[in-house]
């Protein structure tokens, strides 16, 4: 019983590291290209917008956010 939960968390465990790999660039890329052609970018501006919106949530701590979600993003790349 232990081995057959160890071997499905294993498989669970490298399904996501597959879809963050897939995902981190694609949002990293999407905010870039939302940053270069504005916010009204089909696609594109809706996640620039919802990122946007998170910082401004956070007031004036946004910078800090910033730099946190860099630090935490850093750590997972490891």
């Amino acid at each position: 019983m232990i081995m057959n939960f160890n071997t499905s968390l294993k498989k669970a465990t490298d399904f996501f590291n597959k879809i963050t790999k897939l995902l981190v660039p694609l949002v990293a890329a999407t905010l870039l290209l939302g940053i270069i052609f504005g916010p009204d970018t089909p696609f594109v501006g809706d996640v620039y917008k919802n990122v946007a919106s998170i910082l401004q949530m956070l007031g004036e701590d946004a910078l800090l956010a910033l730099v946190s979600v860099l630090i935490i993003a850093l750590y997972l790349k490891k």
